[in-house]
């Protein structure tokens, strides 16, 4: 039995499988064929689908790029990290807790470690070290002096390829892979953040020039439901009346969104390509997910951060080539929080998640060895960004004044809650009074009605209330 230095202790003793972790910027969960829409034509990523596990209940424990994307890496809610953009929740991570994070612990246990693209992760000291192969979307840092990694990171190089920049590095990672030596891949896409020019490719753009791309059913042009608070502070309010309001603006929005989406999956068709060159397809078990989702003119907002399904709802497929094709290819409707990634990425690698990780293992899920009420009965999720307060910290302001002043004018939109199955309740627990809502999922996907003063949801409203204080308090330091 192999002990790794951190405790953790290798539960497998048999060829230990490569893991590729793909990440994607703000893809809403349901731009895909395999979610529903076709015309984004995501082939590769549908055929992972057909072929491996489907997630229709997955969420993200917090729904904006930096605190999502520590808590991917450690495993460990916002409420209990605090990395994010915003003060008191902009705390850098540990050295110490970093080496808790996936990477770490595969790289201690004889992993070679990779990481390309995005990397929004603050750690104190940088936490390289837990990296063999580290490069960012405008530069690479390890390894020294690689001739062909300068020669994909050319500066004349069309700044439109970005995210074919990262797809070649992740083919010279495997070719420079050492044979017989598991790996673990991040590869962090900036793609399919819309509004960015970098990752709208040519030839990927010309495929959607013409195309009429569907419509959600709660596009609105204005809302007039949403909270004072919201309306007056959240940024995605006036970015929707910029970017999103009309017909023609989603329309031009939605294709960017399919471009960028299309470049991506090209680069897992490339992915695939490689691994089954290299004879280790049947050994790898690759990972696809965003890091958030985007509203996208839904609920008459742009942005993501806030609590409604377009920006907590994550696509989230696993392929593993080591199961038998007769046991691939299904669906689960489980729930599961963006906190289960790390912890089931070191079960799968063979390996028990250390005491600090929150999330939880979901290989029963991949297995179907899950009984019918074992699994968890909600994930708890929050919204802790605030865009005037991003302003203080851009413009060097005093920022413990701007929060007090921030919230003492009631300008709070903070929020914390929890997604059943059938409900959706969330609470803006700095604005006074406290602002909550509550919606019937299963009668109302598209969240339009508020159900808190409806008297028949009233002991629903009390103990999804409990459940979110509950969860809250267990997942907060202690």
């Amino acid at each position: 039995m192999c002990v790794l230095a951190s405790g953790l202790v290798n539960a497998k003793e048999e060829k230990r499988p490569n893991i590729v972790y793909l990440m994607t910027d703000d893809q809403r969960w349901d731009t895909f064929g395999c979610y529903g829409r076709p015309e984004f034509k995501t082939t590769n990523v549908d055929k992972l689908s057909a072929e491996g596990v489907t997630f229709d209940n997955a969420h993200y424990a917090v729904a904006i790029c930096t605190p999502s994307r520590v808590t991917v890496m450690t495993g460990r809610y916002f409420a209990s990290h605090e990395a994010g953009f915003t003060y008191p929740y902009n705390k850098r991570v540990s050295r110490e807790d970093f080496q808790d994070s996936y990477h770490a612990i595969l790289k201690k246990a004889g992993y070679r470690s990779g990481f390309i693209g995005k990397y929004d992760v603050p750690v104190t000291g940088g936490g390289r070290e837990h990296f063999d192969f580290f490069a960012l979307r405008d530069r690479y840092e390890t390894p020294k002096n690689d001739p062909v990694m300068d020669h994909i990171y050319r500066s004349d190089r069309d700044p439109k390829e970005r995210t074919l920049r990262k797809g070649d590095a992740m083919i010279h990672f495997l070719d420079t892979q050492p044979e017989g030596q598991p790996f673990v891949l991040s590869v962090s896409f900036d793609a399919v953040k819309n509004d960015k020019d970098e990752d709208m490719y040519g030839p990927d753009e010309a495929v959607f020039a013409n195309q009429q791309m569907s419509v959600p059913g709660n596009w609105v042009p204005v809302n007039d439901k949403f909270p004072d608070v919201v309306k007056k502070n959240a940024r995605g309010v006036w970015l929707h009346e910029k970017m999103c309001s009309t017909p023609e603006l989603y329309q031009k929005l939605a294709r960017r969104f399919a471009t960028q989406g299309l470049t991506v999956d090209n680069q897992v068709g490339r992915l695939m390509e490689k691994l089954e060159e290299m004879g280790v397809l049947d050994n790898t078990v690759i990972i696809y997910t965003s890091d958030n989702g985007r509203f996208h003119g839904s609920h008459g907002m742009f942005d993501k951060c806030l609590l409604y399904e377009e920006a907590t709802k994550a696509p989230l497929i696993i392929w593993d080539g080591r199961v038998a094709p007769e046991k691939r290819g299904f669906r689960v409707n489980e729930l599961v929080s963006s906190a289960d990634y790390a912890p089931t990425i070191l079960g799968l690698a063979g390996f028990d998640a250390p005491a600090s990780m929150q999330g939880r293992d979901i290989s029963p899920l991949l297995n179907q060895t899950v009984k019918e009420g074992e699994w968890r009965d909600a994930v708890f999720m929050e919204n802790l960004f605030i865009q005037e307060n991003f302003t203080a910290l851009i413009k060097k302001q005093d920022l413990a004044k701007a929060n007090a002043d921030m919230i003492a004018g009631n300008r709070s939109y903070r929020s914390r809650g929890i997604r059943t199955k059938k409900y959706k309740y969330f609470i803006y627990f700095e604005h006074r009074p406290v602002i909550e809502e509550l919606y019937d999922l299963e009668n109302d996907p598209l969240e339009e009605e508020n159900l808190v003063n409806h008297e028949d949801y009233q002991k629903v409203l009390v103990e999804l209330r409990e459940k979110t204080t509950a969860l809250h308090q267990e997942y907060s330091p202690k």
